[in-house]
């Protein structure tokens, strides 16, 4: 049986952009005012390659310590944003369609613990579903390392499983894993941008992919 593995922010739950507002405000702070179209093109990445990528957008080098209290800062202010974490559209049902027909998912994040468990809370997942976090595995996206934890950790080889995501690195990723991939147009990328990065089908969100599981054969 054909396995899922999910990307969780901008995917499953509506967390993008406050996520690209907690990088925007962590970066004033620090003295790198910085576009907050320029940081959305980068969600998704794990948070050492996105300081790499803000160093070459401001032409100065971070150091290691600035870097990370960036990531330390990032993590702060995301936590104390006074915002419900929201499940994107069709995202719950089709988390609990697939836990009711036996089909393996898991969910695959770029993400920390704890920043991610409020998220994980409003789809409801359960105790025991497989969820990978960036402190899971040595690198994170546009690496394949998180989903390849994941699908074995679900006990499925890389060509038995589907990628699901939003963002280029995820698709980047699943390339990387051996993985097919879907996109979701949930998280702001277009169609064209995640079909041009490998997406085997595009869907709008987690409802219609829902409603199309039938033609990725993941269904019993």
């Amino acid at each position: 049986m054909r396995a899922l593995i999910f990307d969780l922010d901008g995917t499953l739950v509506d967390t993008v952009y406050p996520h690209v507002y907690a990088w925007q405000r962590a970066l004033a702070e620090a003295g790198f005012p910085l576009d907050g179209w320029r940081i959305h093109r980068k969600i998704g990445m794990s948070g050492g390659l996105f300081t790499r990528a803000v160093a070459r957008e401001i032409c100065r080098e971070l150091s290691a310590d600035e870097a990370e209290a960036l990531q330390q800062r990032h993590g702060e202010i995301f936590r104390e944003l006074e915002l419900a974490r929201r499940a994107l559209p069709g995202a719950t049902a089709l988390l609990g369609r697939l836990r009711a027909d036996g089909v393996p998912h898991g969910i695959a994040t770029s993400g920390r613990r704890p920043e991610i468990d409020a998220s994980l809370e409003a789809l409801g997942a359960p105790a025991d579903m497989v969820v990978v976090a960036r402190g899971d595995v040595v690198r994170a996206k546009p690496e394949p390392d998180l989903f390849l934890a994941c699908g074995e950790r679900l006990g499925v080889e890389p060509e038995d499983a589907y990628v699901v995501g939003d963002a280029v690195w995820d698709l980047l990723a699943a390339r990387r894993a051996h993985m097919l991939s879907v996109g979701v147009l949930t998280g702001g990328y277009g169609e064209a941008e995640l079909g041009a990065a490998g997406a085997f089908r595009v869907y709008r969100d987690a409802a219609e992919l829902d409603a199309s599981l039938d033609e990725l054969g993941v269904l019993p």
